[in-house]
């Protein structure tokens, strides 16, 4: 029997939107700030627990769907008009996992303006009351210059907010704010580097007890959230979890750690969501100074999984995945000795599907010119030569099992982008 998984849910959000927040200075803590901001509101008006709850998660994700940096930064501009796309996606993305089924509700209309208790957008659909109160948290976050004395800015955010009172904001949400506003604690908070624990301490989330095929379903969550922002990476992580896990099957893991393999598949490229799409989407190769960009994604990766004990060893295998076994990868220069099983496992999975697929700079290679070059990787010192072998030796099925997933997850994609297109139309 598999057992199940313990996730402290809000170290499970940290790890997400913080990761998201690593891709500009502009956006520090931005995500962490507007959770603890909505969650003081919610507190102030007395929502429901439960309710204040899915505040919190629905806060520190809102801006998931923002797709490139461009939109991420634009979504800081205290703007007078709704922006529904990035939040429509977000919505797309989140409601996908059952736990958060609520919270994405509250992030599909979290740009909607309040226009005298509005109940529903352009297209119908309701508009939540803790989505006008999102709204509100997170322009008071983009209203705040890091550059100044934040104690020195209330009374000019205070009067900016209670410029849009009945506009663009709901006036018991504004009462509300302009009543927490008066507390030095309140703003302290938001500044400090800190304010992540004030956020645990003030608003305790429960423990998830997920089975291993619950964990699988939030991971590819997790997958669709850092691979749908280019469509050259659209289908990656779905093409290295299933070729890893069917590698694990063949050189004997057990079931539980052939579905840890597919989490870590999962989850090997979560640091990419700190890595501009835009470099992602290059049409040329990548600089030398881009490149070092690019290979910041795996210790993000690293130090996001690192808060999950649960994750402890699908962290390592996920981690590693970029190291060589003659110690000249990246970002440890870890040596065979210190280079798990899993971890060769997951390089030789991603190595296939990053050949295969086309990318920006090259059209994918034919599954020879691939074998052959997986191959070279052995002999030169990169990859380890069991794994490959096994893969050689059942390359059909292996690679069946990848273009299955990829297809899957292509249709996904498709339909993502063509369900965005509607409801933010």
């Amino acid at each position: 029997m598999i057992k199940d998984l313990q996730i402290p849910l809000m170290d499970l959000i940290l790890c997400l939107s913080e990761t998201v927040d690593l891709i500009s200075s502009d956006l520090s803590n931005h995500h962490i700030r507007v959770a603890f901001i909505a969650s003081m509101l919610g507190q102030e008006i007395d929502l429901p627990v439960k309710v204040q709850h899915q505040l919190l998660i629905a806060g520190a994700m809102h801006d998931v769907g923002a797709l490139s940096l461009k939109e991420k930064l634009h979504a800081l501009n205290f703007e007078t008009e709704s922006n529904l796309k990035h939040a429509h996606y977000g919505y797309l993305l989140l409601s996908a996992f059952e736990p958060f089924s609520f919270a994405a509700k509250i992030v599909k209309h979290h740009h909607c303006h309040w226009d005298n208790e509005a109940i529903e957008d352009e297209n119908g659909d309701t508009v939540l009351p803790e989505s006008h109160l999102l709204h509100l948290a997170d322009r008071i976050a983009v209203l705040i210059d890091d550059n100044a004395n934040v104690l020195d800015q209330i009374e000019i955010i205070k009067q900016q907010i209670k410029e849009q009172s009945g506009k663009m904001f709901n006036p018991k949400y504004v009462d509300a704010f302009l009543s927490i506003s008066s507390k030095e604690y309140f703003w302290l908070s938001i500044e400090s580097p800190r304010i992540k624990y004030s956020l645990l301490k003030d608003v305790p989330l429960p423990t998830l007890i997920l089975d291993v095929d619950e964990v699988i379903e939030l991971t590819q969550l997790f997958s669709h959230i850092i691979d749908f922002r280019s469509p050259f990476t659209a289908n990656h992580s779905s093409g290295v979890a299933a070729s890893a896990r069917a590698l694990a099957k063949l050189v004997g893991f057990s079931e539980r750690e052939c579905k840890m393999m597919e989490i870590a598949g999962y989850l090997h490229d979560l640091g990419k969501l700190a890595i501009p799409a835009e470099l992602l989407d290059k049409e040329d190769r990548l600089t030398p100074t881009e490149f070092n960009v690019v290979k910041k994604h795996v210790f993000y990766t690293y130090r996001a999984l690192e808060r999950i004990d649960a994750f402890d060893t699908i962290n390592t295998w996920a981690s590693l995945h970029h190291e060589q076994l003659d110690g000249n990868g990246y970002p440890f220069h870890h040596k065979a000795k210190d280079i798990p099983l899993g971890s060769r496992i997951l390089a030789v999975a991603d190595v296939l599907t990053a050949l295969i697929e086309d990318r920006p700079y090259r059209k994918g290679l034919s599954s020879d010119a691939a074998l052959k070059l997986i191959q070279s990787m052995v002999k030169s010192g990169a990859l380890d030569a069991y794994v490959v072998e096994v893969l050689d030796k059942n390359f059909d099925y292996i690679n069946f099992e990848r273009k299955s997933a990829q297809v899957k997850s292509a249709k996904l994609y498709d339909d993502f982008f063509q369900q965005g297109i509607l409801g933010s139309a």
